[in-house]
């Protein structure tokens, strides 16, 4: 397992990275998204992914890999919006969007954490694709919950999608990253 949590640091450590880049570049400016919209960003990155997955030739140079970093950062920031709400403009400073980010990650981790005991890291023998569908049919489940003004009956929030979604794009960035054999 400490190996596992050696990988998710390292990937983190990477999606984070390119998250306060962009914080530097742009700021916090997508506190102005609305639930939905942040959903429909994620979708469009995973719609990539299934088609870069399923085509020979791809017209744009950012590939799979570039996508998932983009899903993890989507939906770290699908949790601030939900804690937050959204607003009408950047609203907060870098340094506070970078410990949002720090504790929404930290809070999925653990949630990796616990299933992945509870699973004994079946996620090794899956394929990135499944990863790739896994995402797509949280992000449908999420789109259900948001037509309901996020009330569900039994089914888990909005917020654990958003975090099982994490976790699978930070599977696919681990089996990309050290180029561990499709199972």
């Amino acid at each position: 397992m400490s190996y596992t949590n050696k990988q998710f640091d390292e990937v983190i450590a990477i999606c984070r990275n390119v998250f306060q880049k962009k914080l530097q570049d742009y700021g916090p400016s997508w506190r102005a998204m609305r639930p939905e919209t942040v959903t429909d960003q994620i979708f469009i990155k995973a719609k990539r992914i299934r088609s870069l997955e399923t085509k020979t030739e791809s017209k744009i140079q950012e590939g799979i890999y570039s996508e998932f970093i983009g899903i993890v950062n989507y939906g770290i920031i699908g949790l601030i919006q939900l804690e937050k709400g959204f607003s009408d403009c950047s609203d907060i400073s870098c340094e506070e969007a970078m410990q949002l980010y720090d504790k929404h990650i930290a809070e999925t981790k653990e949630l990796m954490y616990a299933k992945n005991h509870d699973y004994d890291e079946a996620w090794r023998s899956m394929r990135i694709t499944s990863y790739t569908d896994l995402i797509l049919v949280k992000i449908l489940r999420i789109k259900e919950i948001e037509s309901h003004k996020g009330e569900t009956l039994v089914s888990e929030g909005i917020d654990a999608n958003y975090k099982d979604i994490i976790n699978y794009a930070l599977f696919g960035l681990i089996k990309l990253h050290f180029e561990e054999p499709q199972v």
